[in-house]
Formats: C-alpha cells, sequence, structure tokens
C-alpha cells in the first residue's frame, strides 16, 4: 500500500460491540487554546466527544425482551471523560463503553 493512502482508504479492522456495549472513535484534542496559544502534547486534555463506529445489538431485560440503543453509528457523542476501556485497532484507537456512558448526541 502506498504511503499516502488516505484513512478511509485503508483496510479497517472491526471490533463488534456486544450487548448494550458502543465502539465510539475519540476526536482529535485541540493543538491551540481560543487566544492562539499552541499546546504540548502533555498539556493537551483528551476530549469527551467522539463519533460512534458501531453499536451492539441492546439490552435484554428480565424478561428476556432486546431493547435496541438510541445511537447509531456515525451520530457524535459527548461521554463521560474516564469512560470505556480503549483499544488498538490497526492504526486506529477506539472506545468500547456501555450506552450509559454516553451523556448526549451532538446535533
Amino acid at each position: 500500500m502506498s504511503a499516502t493512502a488516505t484513512k478511509s482508504a485503508r483496510k479497517k479492522s472491526t471490533l463488534i460491540p456486544l450487548g448494550d456495549r458502543v465502539v465510539v472513535e475519540r476526536e482529535e484534542s485541540e493543538q491551540r487554546t481560543s487566544g492562539g496559544i499552541l499546546l504540548p502534547d502533555s498539556a493537551k486534555d483528551k476530549p469527551a466527544r467522539g463519533t460512534v463506529v458501531s453499536v451492539g445489538e441492546g439490552k435484554c431485560d428480565s424478561k428476556g425482551v432486546r431493547h435496541p440503543l438510541q445511537v447509531k453509528p456515525g451520530d457524535r457523542v459527548v461521554f463521560t471523560s474516564y469512560a470505556g476501556e480503549a483499544f488498538k485497532v490497526g492504526d486506529d484507537e477506539l472506545l468500547l463503553m456501555r450506552e450509559d456512558d454516553i451523556l448526549a448526541i451532538l446535533g
């Protein structure tokens, strides 16, 4: 594969969530402050925003009925700061979290 291949052109490995789990790709942190100051890597906060990559089938209740998740692939979401487990899949770093860790869908 050439070095100029785009991210979308590369073959992506998949991480398929089960139950009420969601796979999220975290957004990049800001490179500058609003005043124009460049931030070193050590000063950057990990953003609590990202894009849903894939979702599980939903949660089963006590009667065995499966309820679908409220989020879908492609949704931009806000989640709690320490939500999920980080996984490296290919060149991508993904978060695997419960739907309960997602606070809102960005419109």
